[in-house]
Order: structure tokens, then sequence, then C-alpha cells
């Protein structure tokens, strides 16, 4: 694959998710009742999402009919095993949009031979376009963007999140969420990966880690943190592959250090009888 090809590809993510973005604006603070349904406990879908996903399969079947699509309303399109994926989150930050909580974006990222290669977050309310592929570099508004120097838990700041299901598994991230707040300046939770991902490789960010993401979450950012000079890999730092349910970016100076961490941090004694 050549830099044009790549360029092309990173202009076709980029012109996908604006258009997805223009329905975002829409519909933002014009929600009825009826628009925002819960796909399962915890777990909303809006009339946004829908046009979002729309706007944004629209132009990727205009530019690239034959690429296989993964995205997270409509599922599948093609094979999870094709040469080109794309993995598209119209809306993420679902949760925070149906409550004007201005904390989301539109995420598209492109897989070649299940490797993430392109990556395009938008967050249409701050205006903030980030983008990235393989080998390009990483710019947020044409800006270069680059990791933090942060070099230790102690004086850093992180994010994460918190999966659907945390209320029903001890699997929930509450006890990383805990140890970590102590060792560190600080951990937020914005609830939106791709978003927490972005901020990783502006230098806002030093460090993020998750558990219970799907492809769509986390293709795009992922290439923007690379590309930034960060770190992306599994909890006990091997290889990450898209489809595991634990992911850790940082900027790669304190990548070892909070890896450590996490390994050996045991699950909170909680009771779930009555969640």
């Amino acid at each position: 694959m050549t830099r044009d090809d790549l360029a092309r590809y990173l202009d076709i993510a980029t012109i996908a998710a604006q258009a997805g973005g223009k329905e975002l604006q829409h519909y933002w603070g014009n929600l009825k009742a009826n628009d925002v349904q819960e796909k399962r406990p915890g777990d909303l879908v809006t009339e946004a999402d829908k046009a979002a996903e729309k706007a944004v399969l629209t132009v990727l079947q205009r530019h690239v009919p034959d690429h296989a699509i993964l995205a997270e309303e409509s599922g599948m399109q093609g094979d999870w095993d094709a040469e080109y994926l794309w993995a598209i989150d119209p809306l993420d930050g679902t949760t925070n949009y149906a409550h004007q909580y201005p904390c989301f974006a539109v995420s598209v990222g492109l897989l070649h031979k299940g490797i993430p290669i392109v990556g395009v977050v938008y967050n249409p309310i701050h205006n903030e376009l980030y983008r990235a592929a393989t080998g390009l570099g990483a710019t947020c508004n044409n800006l270069p963007i680059q990791v933090s120097k942060t070099e230790c838990l102690a004086k850093s700041i992180l994010v994460t999140g918190f999966a659907y299901d945390r209320h029903i598994t001890p699997d929930n991230n509450y006890a990383e969420f805990c140890r970590l707040t102590h060792k560190t300046q600080g951990v937020r939770r914005d609830g939106a990966a791709s978003l927490d991902l972005a901020y990783v490789a502006c230098g806002r960010i030093d460090g993020y880690w998750e558990r219970g993401l799907s492809p769509w979450d986390i293709a795009a950012g992922i290439v923007i943190v690379q590309e930034a000079g960060g770190y992306v890999t599994g909890y006990d730092q091997s290889v990450f592959e898209i489809r595991s349910d634990r992911i850790l970016a940082t900027n790669g100076r304190l990548h070892r250090e909070l890896s450590d961490e996490l390994i050996t941090i045991r699950p909170l004694d909680v009771d779930f009888g009555d969640a």
C-alpha cells in the first residue's frame, strides 16, 4: 500500500466522519423521548446514532463499495477477514449525547488485514477533528499532535471507562479505578473511548485503559495514538489484537508502570445480588 493510498483512505474517512457529525449537530438538543431507546440496561441508542451511521455508510459505499464494514448499529457488511474492514461508531458516547453532555464523537477507522491503519475521530460540538494514518502522522484540526512527556504515574492524569455490564459482573474496572486514583494526580471517566484515545494522542491525558470494548470503539483512536508517538498494547504489554477486550494506551514513558499496576490489581469484593 502506498502513501497515496493511505492519504486517499484518510480523506474518505474524514468526509465520512464529518457527514456523521453533521447529523449529530442536527439532532443535538432536539431528541424527543421516543428518539432514545435502551438496547440493553445502560446501553442507549438514539435517532442521532442511526442518522449518523447512515451518513457515514453512504460515504463509504460511494467511495469504497468493495470494502467490508463493521458498524455499531447495523453490524457486519462483508467478511471480518476481508483485506479492508472499516470499523464505525457513528456516535461514541451516546449516553453523554442523550443527556446533552458534550463529550462524544464519530469514530471512523480502517483495518488492513486486521491492523488499524487509518483513523478519524470527530467531535462536532467542540469542532475537533483528529486524523491519522500509518506513517503520515497525527493531527488535530490539521495541526500536528504528540503524546505527553509525563514520566511516571505519580505525576500523571489517566482516563478509563466502565462496561455496560459493570452492574452484574466482578470484571468491572472498579478496583483499577480506585487503586489508580490513589496512584496518580487523577483518573477521569468521560464515556467516549475514541475521545479518550484522541486525548492521549494530543497530550491532554497520559494514559488510558479499559475493558469490554468493541472494535468500532477503538480502531480509529489506536492509529491516532500510535502516530502521535504513543503505545497501544494489552494490559500485560502484549501485542494488541483488535478483538481483545482489554486495551492499554499511553505516552509510552509510563506504559510499563501502568501495565505493572493493572496486572496485579484484584477485583473488589462486591455483592452484585441487588444490582
